[in-house]
């Protein structure tokens, strides 16, 4: 007997990426080298200091007992410390900032406060699935946009006709992008806030990607935008800036009302962070200076090292001035899902085919700089004899 799925769980897509451990570990164990380069989770060490704190933290009987949303209140305040620092944004601890199990997890439940039958809301094509997964669960209705060269990578906000803006009730923009590794000009940002609020828009701000910049860039907060405040909502991560991708752990910052309808909504699905684990978070922001600059550095070494290296091998490579990623044409007229299973099966080099990511990602593959430069130079060099082929 098979029993009946919800009609939003049929209508979610494969998730991108799904399958390719299978596939990697029988290569494997067939003796086949991999270099994966698929997903963004980079084989950097995580601070010291995290692991200082959080085997500190465990020890303390009151780390254990349920965080609910409050969470740790340390936390809260060093991300308030962070913030004003880092963008010149002054934030209320206790009612413009909440923890997260993750950023996704927020990201994915945000549309279940705000979306109804018939609530549409606008999605980057190719972007992250929680966007889209979180918006099918909640019953609204995707407006996949995509995303292309032509337009710098950017949704184009003057394309939307008066029947669909009276229906628009989200705006999703991740920028520094995942995966196109395009950035976004203070220009662009603010007609972006402009459209949500003549439209009555909930602006859902990723910037998971904010501190992984380059050649002297530094990615701005939608939230240093004063016509931001009451529209508009942030999200960070440890994941990436401070490779702790394990550890669960982000926020969201934003107007109180906002925050608040995020955080009830929370309460009824899940208790919060581990209270060591904020705390370790806390400690990790603390030691900001110290730690990220050389971690970036690092990435922009690997950048460049890729960038050079494909190139060489055949490809056309546009240097990107933030994230881990490269956003880089398939050559000749392979899909981009053919393109990666050759890249996967013929040189044992993981690719994130662009289509995985949606339609609009088709004619690109994602490389995610998640290996050593040597690594990434054997990677260039496989693929090459992809091209060469």
């Amino acid at each position: 007997m098979e029993l009946k799925r919800s009609q939003s769980f049929l209508s979610l897509p494969e998730y991108p990426l799904d399958g390719i451990s299978q596939k990697c570990n029988r290569l494997i164990a067939a003796g086949r080298d991999i270099i994966d380069l698929g997903v963004g989770d980079s084989d950097l060490d995580i601070p010291p200091i995290a692991v200082a704190r959080l085997t500190e933290a465990v020890k303390q009987r009151d780390m254990s007992r349920y965080p609910f949303q409050s969470g740790l209140p340390s936390f809260r305040e060093s991300i308030v410390v962070w913030m004003k620092k880092r963008f010149g944004i002054t934030l209320d601890p206790h009612k413009e900032v909440l923890p997260l199990i993750g950023s996704k997890e927020g990201i994915a439940k945000l549309p279940l406060c705000f979306l109804g039958s018939g609530d549409v809301a606008v999605i980057p094509d190719p972007g992250y699935r929680a966007y889209l997964g979180g918006v099918i669960l909640a019953g609204g209705e995707p407006h996949l946009v995509p995303l292309r060269p032509e337009n710098d990578f950017l949704i184009p906000l003057d394309n939307f006709s008066k029947t669909m803006r009276s229906r628009i009730r989200m705006l999703y923009l991740n920028y520094p992008n995942n995966p196109t590794a395009a950035s976004a000009t203070i220009e662009y940002l603010s007609k972006a806030v402009e459209f949500c609020r003549e439209n009555d828009v909930l602006l859902v701000y990723d910037n998971a990607y904010s501190e992984i910049a380059f050649d002297g860039y530094r990615p701005p907060s939608i939230l240093e935008l004063e016509a931001s405040d009451g529209i508009a909502l942030e999200f960070h991560s440890f994941s990436k800036t401070y490779n702790m991708t394990g550890w669960r752990l982000g926020w969201v910052a934003g107007g109180a009302k906002l925050i608040d309808s995020l955080s009830r909504m929370k309460t009824f699905v899940d208790t919060g962070v581990f209270k060591a684990v904020q705390s370790a978070g806390a400690a990790v922001l603390e030691s900001y200076d110290e730690w990220v600059p050389d971690n970036v550095a690092r990435l922009k070494s690997r950048r460049d090292v890729a960038v050079e290296n494909l190139r060489a091998a055949g490809f056309t490579v546009t240097l990107p001035k933030a994230t881990m990623y490269l956003w880089i044409p398939v050559p000749g007229n392979e899909s981009s899902l053919d393109f990666a299973e050759r890249a996967l099966e013929e040189e044992g080099v993981v690719i994130l085919a662009g289509g995985a990511l949606g339609s609009g990602g088709e004619g690109f593959f994602r490389v995610a700089l998640t290996v050593g430069e040597e690594r990434l130079k054997e990677a260039a060099r496989r693929l090459g004899r992809l091209v060469s082929a």
